[in-house]
């Protein structure tokens, strides 16, 4: 492999969403398995690795700023560009001067046979199969330096809603097998791991192709001795059943926390995204978990200022996502994107009123999760409490997704204990206390 004198380490940059991370830590693994290192802090990488988001034009636009930095950094490095933004603009990441290797998504998991062979024979690579060729299921399930693993149960997305590119980056829906996905969860279990986040583009379409169904992975999952936690990373609403719900509730191991795309609480301008929904099934879906769950934890992506959202349906949106009993709201502009149908609707909001409507509802989601956690100042809850990393204080989160900072006792990290939940900082997590002798 090269020189065999030097010795190779690799740099990761991540953008986007926890599946890129989860991916990005078994591409870590692979590379660490051809004997290419993680670097050190104040290594000089021999390869850097950017996988890459596409979300919004802002994600691209970081994307390139990340990949210029990192060349400008390490110029002798070799560079290489995946995920995403790879998989849709290949050839234009492959002009910018630098950049040794572009893999697309369904090349992204095969990234250690591209850098050992480019480390022999230094030839420039782009390596993108065209989307709708993305037939294969990559697996993947690792923790990186963080507590938590997430399982990648699924991929790809058939919705295709007006505003989104992920279909044309990501492929079809496509998944693993119930056996696969569980052997790899017993693997955790083996290592150590307590806690399991599920993750993928759309999960509640895992069994697309299979004959499988996601409730069934979830009982197979819960039956797996030694993972104390799991959590379902983000559901789409009209997959969130109540079989699922009430699965849930009265499940071994699965918290009472639940991520709900709403996107906007409009009924017109839901109908110009083209999502599978409207209003009412999103408010019963809620109405349900708190019925099995009253603790449930419960968090929901807006997205503001799409197109066709006039003040009027803005307004009408914000006053029905502040009826809800909601406890995080994660809040994101709309962003243009070349391809996509919403293209074609002819009402378009200004970037300031995007900004205002951004944090109308970033100052809703402020107060709904802070008068969410008063309600449980005074009591216990069960933390896994987080590896300190050689700070004073120790952080984990609650059975219901409540962050709370704890004095740093490293023989606890990566286990679970009893807290008592004290005060509410100013950043949302809670000083507690561990209760001893429990």
């Amino acid at each position: 492999m090269g020189d065999s004198t030097t010795r190779h380490t690799v740099r990761f940059e991540t953008l986007g969403c926890k599946l890129n991370f989860s991916e990005t830590a078994t591409m870590g693994k692979l590379l660490a398995d051809s004997g290419i290192m993680p670097a050190e802090k104040d290594d000089v990488p021999t390869v850097c690795v950017v996988n890459t988001c596409s979300v919004t034009e802002l994600a691209d636009r970081k994307c390139r700023q990340h990949i210029r930095s990192l060349i400008k950094r390490y110029p002798q490095a070799l560079v290489v560009v995946t995920g995403c933004y790879a998989q849709l603009k290949g050839e234009e990441i492959a002009q910018i001067p630098g950049v040794d290797i572009v893999l697309g998504s369904e090349q992204k998991l095969d990234i250690a046979q591209y850098v050992t062979r480019w480390l022999d024979d230094r030839q420039r690579t782009l390596q993108v199969t065209p989307t709708p060729q993305i037939r294969r299921f990559s697996p993947s399930c690792e923790c990186g330096d963080r507590t938590r693993y997430w399982l990648k149960v699924q991929d790809g997305c058939d919705y295709y809603c007006s505003y989104c590119t992920i279909p044309f980056a990501r492929g079809r829906s496509r998944c693993g097998t119930i056996d696969q996905l569980v052997g790899q969860a017993r693997q955790v279990a083996q290592a150590g791991g307590r806690e399991i986040v599920i993750t993928g583009v759309n999960i509640g379409d895992f069994g697309k192709g299979t004959g499988e169904k996601f409730i069934d992975l979830l009982r197979a999952l819960d039956a797996v001795e030694g993972i104390e936690r799991y959590r379902i990373s983000s559901l789409e609403p009209d997959l969130l059943s109540d079989e699922i719900i009430d699965f849930v509730a009265a499940s071994r191991a699965f918290m009472p926390h639940f991520h709900i795309p709403l996107q906007c609480g409009n009924d017109e301008v839901l109908r110009l995204m083209r999502r599978h929904y409207d209003r009412d099934l999103f408010a019963r879906k809620v109405e349900r978990c708190r019925q099995v769950m009253p603790h449930c934890f419960i968090g929901v992506d807006v997205m503001v200022g799409s197109r066709g959202e006039t003040p009027e349906r803005f307004d009408d949106s914000y006053r029905f996502i502040a009826s809800l009993d909601l406890q995080h709201l994660h809040v994101f502009p709309y962003s243009e994107r070349p391809g996509t149908m919403a293209l074609r609707i002819p009402y378009v909001v200004s970037q300031r009123d995007k900004q205002e409507r951004a944090a109308r509802m970033i100052d809703l989601s402020d107060a709904k999760q802070r008068e969410y956690i008063g309600r449980f100042l005074g009591t216990t809850r069960p933390v896994l409490l987080e590896h300190s990393a050689g700070k004073p204080v120790m952080h984990g989160f609650t059975d219901n997704y409540i962050r709370v900072n704890v004095t740093r006792r490293d023989t606890l990290a990566n286990t679970v204990v009893p807290v008592r939940l004290n005060t509410i900082n100013d950043d949302l997590s809670v000083e507690a206390t561990i209760i001893e002798n429990s």
